[in-house]
């Protein structure tokens, strides 16, 4: 699929590079999440965020977008060079692990120490045991725990994860669509983002204002078969910094069309490649020294429930600052402690088999 000469200022070009700014760009999109979530925990209203009344998407939701931009990108290039078996344990092993862990401090080590009930009843609660399973066989984010955060806005111990079932079966799609060897004929890749693409165009043409849960289930999808067809197509898709500033403005003339969303996915697609990938952006290293973006993302959201009941009556913008500097030395315990192990077994199966 690789053409022998890649054109100067393409993706495919740019894989070659030493240096791509994919680690940092996935930090920063992760603290983005714990910035947005500093109205949304103090005030119980997602609304309260100034970037949705600007722009339509919350901060938080602009971050997601991006995550599953590069998300799409990388996992589609995973499949195609390392096959499916290392492709299963790559993505078996980044999330489970840290999800696992996550629940589990979050149920037992947290909610025990911040619960209104006595220890023993807090542990024979069965609401206890509906939290771990249901976050961890269906994802639930709205799950609650038995007198945890019960008095705060938004109760529920554990708010970011409903995107990671986006994330999985956008995985699992990635994994048939490889197996079916439909990876290989890059053609029907494009085709179903163009279908994608309609759709969301149809939805606010037909129903503007619908269910919300729809245009995620479209929005989403969208943007990680955008990134992974940008990876299919990286001989034709150019890193153009001028380019992604005439993309913002043509996506900001299309506001008042039903086109606007469908131009502003497909453009953070694109500008977070651009982003990572550009030469222009990718002369030094950027990479942080240790991946700690999925573990900001688990655990932002219960560090912030947790200094909302520790500092009553604190504002957004005050709360977060301590929100981060905590939120930061967990993802790096998780990090440490569970992700990086989790990655060295990885290894260690596939040298194995």
């Amino acid at each position: 699929m690789k053409p022998v000469s890649a054109p100067q200022g393409s993706i495919d070009a740019a894989l070659d590079h030493e240096h791509n700014n994919f680690g940092l760009l996935r930090l920063l999109l992760a603290l983005a999440v714990v910035v947005s979530h500093a109205f949304s925990v103090t005030t119980g209203a997602v609304e309260d965020e100034p970037l949705a009344r600007l722009t339509g998407f919350t901060l938080g939701e602009h971050a997601v977008n991006g995550f599953f931009a590069i998300s799409g990108f990388l996992v589609t290039m995973s499949y195609v060079n390392r096959g499916w078996r290392d492709y299963i344990l790559a993505r078996l092993l980044r999330i489970a692990p840290g999800l696992i862990a996550a629940t589990l401090a979050v149920s037992l080590l947290l909610g025990s120490a911040m619960t209104r009930l006595d220890l023993g009843s807090y542990l024979s609660h069965p609401g206890l045991w509906r939290f771990i399973s249901g976050t961890l066989i269906s994802f639930k984010s709205a799950a609650p725990l038995p007198g945890v955060f019960d008095a705060n806005p938004l109760p529920f111990p554990m708010g970011t994860v409903w995107t990671l079932k986006y994330e999985t079966l956008c995985y699992l799609g990635v994994l048939i669509a490889g197996l079916a060897g439909l990876l290989a004929r890059r053609e029907l890749a494009l085709g179903a983002l163009i279908l994608l693409t309609l759709a969301v165009i149809g939805r606010e043409i037909v129903a503007p204002h619908g269910p919300k849960g729809v245009e995620t289930a479209l929005r989403l999808p969208l943007i990680f078969l955008a990134g992974g067809v940008a990876y299919l197509w990286r001989e034709r898709v150019p890193l153009s910094l001028a380019g992604l500033a005439a993309a913002l403005v043509l996506t900001a003339l299309l506001s008042p069309t039903p086109a606007h969303k469908a131009a502003l996915f497909l453009t953070t697609a694109w500008g977070v490649l651009v982003l990572a990938m550009a030469p222009a952006l990718t002369r030094r290293r950027s990479e942080p020294p240790a991946d700690l973006s999925y573990g900001v993302y688990l655990y932002g959201w219960p560090v912030q429930q947790a200094l909302v009941v520790l500092l009553p009556g604190t504002g957004a913008l005050a709360l977060l600052w301590p929100a981060l500097a905590l939120t930061l030395l967990v993802a790096a315990l998780s990090w440490y402690g569970v992700e990086k192990p989790a990655l060295g077994l990885k290894r260690r199966l596939l040298r194995r088999s």
